[in-house]
């Protein structure tokens, strides 16, 4: 029989090894095994994992660098928090996972719309323009939505910029932030975005699309003499990632009681992108490594008190000059080509 491709070995060894942790972290729940603060970190683990990937289908795969990602996770956020209320009081769904799902759905359709519009002038500039112009959209969706407020009247929903005297449940309170009715976010769902996400991104990547979208980050002058339309295949890459990153911010909102925009600063927006730089621009299996262990790490030096966040920094650091040392990361390399020929070799063996 044919031979596995390697870049479907890969693939399912990610899937694996991302289902292998599922499992442990749910028998972790159910044995009592797992602390407090910990288990209340899954679900943001799963949404910084979601983050991670999907910038860096722009940033690794694109080529592109983007400082504004936060705003489309404010976006999902704030959309997936009013969609879940007003969906409930329109047709009472009392089904949470239900409620959820089309809360995700609508968060990241909601994000992706705004990537197409940001898109559409951002993705014909380049380099330190293109960075620059992502973080001021990123700080006009944050400074909009400090302006907006929606409230629940019945099954009418009521729109207001800049106005807090409206009728009705308050949603979104302006600058104080939205009110998540029912926390309904769960781990298992993140876990579902998470494989989602990688289904994707690496399908994306594999496609003759992703071909397309890495000749363009590679060389743009040789892909647009191949008939290339560069413009066309970044935006494919961004608006897409903008999608996940929606999603994700819908799990994130309806995760909490509150919810305000001050929290998707510009300071998340660099968090996530520490999350690709630390893993490896371009790799997606390091992004979900990153996300995770940068998350959790906090949590873990609180008995440091007043210097955890020196010796966080610091730990940051040390990583970065290990994972850029030449000689180390020849040597994971190497390791890395000899697991993959290991496994095409038991795959091989195995057809026959």
């Amino acid at each position: 029989m044919k031979k596995l491709k390697k870049s479907t070995i890969n693939n399912i060894i990610s899937f694996g090894i991302v289902i292998i942790a599922f499992v442990i972290c749910q028998s972790m729940i159910a044995s009592g095994a797992m602390r407090r603060s910990l288990k209340g970190q899954l679900v943001p683990i799963c949404v910084y994992i979601v983050m991670a990937i999907s910038l860096n289908l722009v940033v690794g795969i694109s080529g592109e660098l983007s400082l504004g990602h936060a705003g489309f996770m404010s976006i999902g956020a704030f959309s997936g928090i009013i969609a879940a209320a007003w969906l409930n009081a329109l047709f009472n769904i009392e089904n949470e996972l239900l409620r959820l799902i089309l809360a995700m759905v609508v968060g990241g359709v909601f994000a992706g719309i705004a990537g197409v519009l940001i898109g559409i002038p951002v993705l014909r500039l380049r380099g330190d323009y293109l960075a620059i112009v992502t973080l001021a959209f990123g700080e006009i969706i944050r400074n909009v939505l400090n302006c907006l407020y929606f409230s629940l009247d019945g099954k009418r929903l009521i729109v207001s910029f800049n106005n807090p005297n409206i009728p009705g449940t308050i949603l979104v309170n302006g600058p104080a932030g939205a009110t998540v009715s029912d926390k309904i976010a769960t781990f298992p769902m993140g876990f579902a975005l998470i494989i989602f996400t990688l289904i994707v991104v690496m399908n994306l990547i594999n496609s003759r699309s992703g071909r397309a979208i890495m000749a363009t980050r590679d060389n743009r002058i040789a892909a647009e003499a191949m008939g290339i339309n560069v413009t066309k295949y970044k935006m494919m890459a961004f608006v897409t990632a903008a999608v996940l990153a929606g999603m994700a911010g819908a799990l994130y909102g309806l995760n909490f009681s509150t919810v305000a925009a001050s929290k998707f600063k510009f300071d998340t927006s660099i968090l996530v992108l520490v999350f690709v730089v630390l893993g490896g621009i371009g790799n997606i299996w390091g992004s979900i490594i990153a996300a995770t262990l940068l998350t959790v790490l906090p949590e873990l030096l609180r008995t440091f008190a007043d210097y955890r966040m020196l010796v966080y920094a610091i730990v940051l650091i040390l990583v970065m000059l290990v994972t850029n040392n030449p000689m180390l990361r020849s040597l994971f390399s190497r390791i890395g080509r000899r697991g993959s020929r290991d496994a095409q070799t038991q795959v091989g063996g195995a057809d026959e």
